[in-house]
């Protein structure tokens, strides 16, 4: 049977060995990847890059952008990403780094800002002076990458600390931009929907999360839904259902394949929940995009 979403680590930039890594940037000299990136992955690690010129189309959780000069993308790991196109004269800076790396010595949880979330747009346009900020801080980043020093870590931790809220004022400044987490109610939010990103493909029950975060089902119920305004079960709903469609974007894989692939016991419980959450069957919801010429 095809595989599911893959997700991909930080060490197929930097490690082909397998080694661990935590830290990588891109530049328009760097060597690329060979990833198939034109179908839909996760990754193990978090990504901003400032787009300089030429063109890309790029779908996020079922959004598609059209990237050009001037273009912020903010990925975190749990989104499923794919590119849809990359013209071969587009440029960009890009940096890739774990939750671990920038939050070592008690640095900031990069899935404590807002355009780190799942929900949030993951590509905005900024204005010619943010994006000069940007270009000369990633490119103070590439420098430092690159130069041997005995506190070379700490310099790179450091500047990425500064890259990340230069992207928070940028953001705040958006349409879409949300406040951060800051309560203890909202951090204890943060971390299911982590979990949820990471294990509702399998499971859909609260008290498995609840277990994970030592605390009740219901407190948590109450919990998530006080920090965010909706239910529990609702992000835990949302999250299958997105892996859902875009397995089902996928034509080698039957509706029956995809609801082993989501741990449904048959494909008739995988039906029932899709279209209780979503109006339409799974075969329906695969025509209607299909009959739509919609690639993602």
């Amino acid at each position: 049977m095809p595989n599911s979403i893959p997700t991909y680590q930080l060490n197929v930039f930097t490690e082909p060995d397998g080694q661990p890594a935590e830290f990588f940037f891109l530049g328009p000299e760097s060597e690329r990847p060979h990833l198939p990136l034109a179908a839909p992955y996760r990754s193990g690690y978090y990504k901003i890059g400032l787009f300089l010129q030429g063109r890309a189309q790029l779908s996020v959780n079922l959004d598609t952008y059209d990237l050009g000069p001037g273009s912020l993308m903010a990925l975190p790991p749990s989104a499923i990403k794919q590119w849809q196109f990359m013209a071969d004269d587009h440029e960009s800076l890009s940096v890739f780094f774990t939750r671990d790396f920038v939050a070592a010595n008690g640095g900031p949880d990069p899935a404590r800002f807002a355009f780190f979330d799942n929900d949030a747009r993951h590509v905005w346009a900024v204005s010619p002076a943010q994006a000069a900020t940007l270009t000369a801080l990633l490119h103070n980043i590439q420098e430092k990458a690159a130069m041997p020093h005995a506190y070379r870590t700490e310099i790179l931790r450091s500047l990425l600390h500064i890259l990340l809220h230069e992207t928070a004022a940028i953001y705040s400044q958006s349409a879409d931009s949300t406040p951060a987490a800051s309560t203890r109610s909202q951090a204890l939010a943060t971390q299911f929907k982590q979990l949820v990103n990471r294990h509702a493909a399998r499971e859909r029950g609260l008290a498995f999360y609840a277990t994970h975060l030592c605390i009740t089902p219901k407190h948590l119920a109450e919990t998530v839904k006080e920090a965010t305004g909706k239910r529990a079960v609702e992000w835990i709903a949302e999250s299958v259902i997105l892996e859902a469609k875009v397995l089902l974007h996928n034509p080698a894989l039957t509706v029956a394949q995809t609801a082993d692939l989501l741990h449904f016991a048959d494909q008739s419980g995988f039906g029932r929940f899709f279209k209780n959450n979503t109006g339409v069957s799974p075969a329906a919801y695969r025509q209607r995009r299909t009959g739509s010429g919609s690639k993602w």
